[in-house]
């Protein structure tokens, strides 16, 4: 296929504008904008995970609204797509309104003097971009200089806007104020990832002072502002009114369980399969359907479109490139690995298990949480992961009660991945204790293996997922062993390496002893695990599995052969 006469694939690209006018694929979510303004509220809050497209969707807002571009060219931006067909809406609202748009994804200073600069700046900027306001002439001398504050800078030392903090927190109301004046009209205010500075500031140690800054430029703009059309924020978590939107009885909240606007963030199984039409990609759509599908947002099942996009732009110049986490790269999933290393109970470690196996668990969940709550205990940490995306819905909800599960392969991934990393973590602490499980391994002592492999099986959270195949769920046992044996810094530890005629899947060379070690790993589903044993160790011999160790030199070799099925386990050796 000629790749070069298809549309490029928006990678990262977060800007309306720019995927319409330079050729990028797009999923039309213009009827968000008809929904939106039939019904809309003063303040709206859409809360979404990270990558379902909500900065997208504050720049087609801003597109598709701001006064300030010119309509000819708006129009045809929107030509062809959904909203275009709302003639009475387009003429009402197509650049008629002045807008204010912000992001609040970069204020994330590593102390509150950082961060508070940094919304100086984002804020000052935008202010700029009104730099007519300086010489209007709907304005007078007064309201000129309050413009000329927002956008002061300190050019000595290049510390960037000087606004004050009183000034700061009144800065986009002020703003609004000035525009309504110069245009004669209300203001639309686009504030998007609202809350990564409560987020930051919460990791870093200045959470007061930002939610008292947030909660006084929230107040001014958004509650007490004469001058505000309606404002649309987005973000990841709804954070508690009783944080920042005290009083806030305008707001009208639209999460990740409503039905209104549910296909707007995400993709649908139709987009994804006209996107894979599009492309000649159609014989991936399984392979994409299992990875990164599975999250339901009100009544719609939807894909994570960073995970569609990014695979999707591999698959068109590989045909054989496999799935990848692509959306937990861009974080650093610490809810996860929280939640795991603080289910100190057997209950939560046994939901965990069951989460990764494929079922459900039925959890109460608390949709409004401060960031002091968040991990204040283990029942808000399942609030949390459901918010964030980690975990999703199945079925309907009975109230707050939602049977919660795993969406997909991907976040699969990531639960493992942070399991493995944990049980690693924790066998470490016990250095005597791997010290006699290696030494049971080097001695040849199958009893000695057996016992200790089988207390280290019980302590930590199985990854059993039902939906795999055999091969897959001895990769989780394979991983444990090549955790514990990797211990032993002066051991060379080898894992699926090609020897003889097949690749073993672990290798271990003790140069000081003249030693080598071969272990085969078997998963029993018929829990008959001294078959499983002795199915291991022919294996070994069958396939010359000791070949690579021989060639190295070593005269003494070991062979294990081991079976394992759930927690438990059975080692024989020759």
């Amino acid at each position: 296929m000629n790749t070069a006469i298809k549309k490029k694939l928006p990678i990262g690209i977060e800007n309306f504008e720019k995927i319409r006018t330079e050729d990028f694929y797009y999923i039309d979510k213009t009827g968000l904008i008809k929904d939106l303004l039939y019904n809309w509220g003063e303040v709206n809050l859409f809360t979404r995970p990270r990558r379902f497209g909500k900065s997208l969707n504050m720049s087609m807002l801003k597109s598709f609204l701001d006064i300030e571009g010119d309509i000819t060219y708006t129009e045809k931006l929107f030509n062809g797509l959904e909203i275009s067909k709302e003639t009475s809406l387009c003429k009402e609202y197509m650049g008629a309104f002045p807008v204010i748009s912000i992001s609040l994804k970069g204020v994330n200073g590593i102390d509150f003097a950082a961060a508070r600069d940094m919304m100086r700046s984002i804020i000052g900027n935008e202010a700029l971009r009104f730099y007519f306001l300086s010489e209007s002439n709907n304005l007078n001398e007064k309201e000129k200089m309050q413009y000329n504050q927002l956008t002061a800078v300190d050019e000595s030392n290049r510390q960037g806007f000087t606004m004050s903090d009183t000034l700061l927190m009144g800065s986009l109301k002020t703003l609004s104020m000035l525009l309504q004046k110069h245009y004669g009209k209300k203001v639309i205010i686009l504030i998007d990832e609202y809350d990564v500075p409560l987020a930051k500031a919460f990791d870093n140690g200045y959470y007061e002072e930002m939610i008292m800054l947030i909660r006084n430029l929230f107040e001014q703009v958004l509650k007490t502002n004469d001058s505000l059309q309606f404002a649309v924020l987005t973000g990841c978590l709804r954070v508690s009114k009783e944080s920042i939107f005290i009083g806030l009885n305008n707001m009208k909240v639209l999460s990740i369980t409503d039905v209104r606007f549910d296909e707007y963030f995400g993709f649908t199984d139709k987009e994804v399969r006209e996107l894979l039409e599009y492309y000649g990609l159609t014989a991936s759509y399984e392979t994409i359907k299992d990875w990164y599908d599975g999250y339901r947002f009100g009544d719609v099942h939807v894909y994570c479109p960073w995970d569609v996009i990014c695979y999707c732009d591999e698959l068109r110049f590989d045909p054989k490139v496999q799935p990848k986490d692509y959306w937990s790269n861009t974080s650093s999933n610490q809810s996860v690995r929280y939640f795991i290393e603080n289910a100190e109970s057997n209950t939560t470690k046994r939901e965990i298990e069951r989460l990764v196996e494929g079922e459900a668990v039925r959890k109460e969940i608390r949709q409004e949480l401060t960031y002091r709550e968040l991990y204040s205990d283990t029942d808000n940490i399942w609030s949390v992961l459901f918010t964030t995306g980690y975990l999703t819905q199945q079925g309907k909800s009975d109230d707050d009660i939602f049977n919660l599960v795993i969406p997909n392969q991907e976040v699969r991934k990531i639960f493992t991945r942070q399991i493995m990393e944990w049980f690693q973590d924790m066998t470490k602490r016990d250095g005597d204790t791997l010290n006699m499980f290696c030494d049971a391994f080097e001695n040849g002592d199958a009893a000695g293996v057996e016992m200790y492999f089988n207390a280290y099986l019980r302590k930590t959270i199985s990854i059993r997922d039902t939906f795999v195949g055999k091969y897959r769920k001895e990769n989780f046992y394979h991983g444990i062993l090549l955790g514990l044996l990797g211990f032993k810094e002066s051991w060379g530890v080898w894992s699926n390496r090609e020897s003889g005629d097949g690749y073993s899947d672990i290798l271990v060379e003790i140069e000081e002893k003249d030693l080598g070690i071969v272990v085969e790993l078997k998963y029993s589903e018929d829990s008959n695990l001294e078959a499983g044993c002795r199915q291991a160790l022919r294996q070994i011999e069958e396939k010359n599995y000791t070949e690579e160790l021989k060639a190295l030199g070593l005269n003494h070799i070991l062979k294990f052969g081991i079976a394992c099925c759930k927690k438990r386990c059975k080692v024989m050796v020759e």
